[in-house]
């Protein structure tokens, strides 16, 4: 592990749309990471990605960049299939992983993952960059501190228009679907903000292909007694926004449906108030500043393996009570 002065060398897997975002531009601004490293299938596109975000060294292969000995920790975007497949591969080369949502394909690929996790000292992270950001603290505060009253109800949405239908998102073959990609967000929230893992009683999916869902609703009912319902989509009627609702029997909970991670009202006998975050970092900054922490400092994390097995276990229940099969990996 690096010592506590050091940098976290990171590599890529692949050139993801998302890695600029994710964690090029946050590293930029943090002194505790360098992205040090890129791999792709195809060398020439790495090259290219390396050259255009001054990335030192390009590798061949996703095998070779999880070898290289300089590098400390691997960032897996791979298609949702493969996310199992290379965590495993990184971990059993001794390197930390940040990997994006979902974690794997299914739960009981999860559970391999996060039992080899447990047996290493390296840090295991999930990509729910929201969960790092200061207003999801908040929220959980709110929640906690009993201004809502006893919960009733929590609901999560998470609404895409992706018109790319050959995209890696709409092929089961790789892990796609509307719940494994925005709905795994809308799981988390409702695992988080709900304070447990929830039962599945219901689910209905609108289809683009065989076993592919465009779209997903769920009703859901958590061990308290309260209830909550899932939305996700990549094409439907619903107008593209992330929301969540939290409700008490004393008070309501609202993210702001077009920018959510910065802002949120609360109506209860307190009164009403709109709470903003809009001068804080990106939920990508957070995100990459704790992983820095846990992997230099051995800070824990709210988004560790253990974590993404209680996740995923919802989503294959979500698949199966839709009448749907849950994803494989490759």
């Amino acid at each position: 592990m690096p010592d506590s002065e050091s940098r976290v060398r990171i590599g890529i897997l692949g050139t993801a749309r998302v890695a600029p975002a994710a964690l090029i531009k946050p590293a930029a601004k943090n002194a505790e990471v360098v992205v040090a490293a890129v791999a792709a299938r195809d060398k020439p596109r790495a090259a290219a990605f390396a050259a255009k975000h001054g990335i030192a060294t390009v590798h061949d292969t996703y095998d070779a960049l999880i070898a290289d000995p300089d590098l400390d920790a691997v960032y897996n975007p791979l298609p949702n299939a493969l996310h199992g497949r290379w965590t495993r591969a990184a971990l059993e080369a001794g390197k930390h992983v940040l990997c994006e949502k979902p974690f794997t394909a299914n739960a009981v690929e999860a559970r391999e993952i996060a039992d080899l996790a447990a047996t290493s000292d390296r840090v295991v992270m999930e990509a729910f960059h929201y969960r790092y950001h200061p207003f999801a603290a908040r929220v959980e505060q709110i929640i906690a501190s009993g201004e809502l009253g006893t919960l009733q109800r929590v609901e999560a949405a998470d609404c895409f228009w992706l018109t790319k239908f050959s995209s890696n998102a709409y092929n089961y073959s790789l892990g796609g679907g509307s719940l494994m990609d925005l709905g795994s967000y809308a799981v988390d929230m409702l695992r988080t903000f709900g304070g447990s893992t929830p039962e599945v009683v219901s689910a209905r999916a609108k289809l683009r292909g065989p076993q592919v869902d465009r779209a997903m609703t769920a009703e859901l009912r958590f061990a308290g007694g309260h209830t909550g319902q899932l939305r996700c989509s990549l094409w439907s009627s619903d107008l593209p926004h992330v929301t969540a609702k939290v409700i008490g029997d004393r008070g309501e909970l609202r993210l702001h449906p077009m920018v959510p991670f910065q802002q949120f009202s609360v109506r209860s006998a307190d009164g009403h108030r709109v709470e903003r975050f809009f001068k804080a970092r990106t939920t990508y900054d957070y995100q990459l500043e704790a992983f820095a922490a846990a992997v230099l400092r051995g800070e824990p994390v709210k988004t560790a393996a253990a974590e993404a097995v209680e996740n995923m276990t919802v989503i294959d229940s979500i698949y199966r009570a839709a009448g749907l099969h849950v994803r494989e990996p490759v």
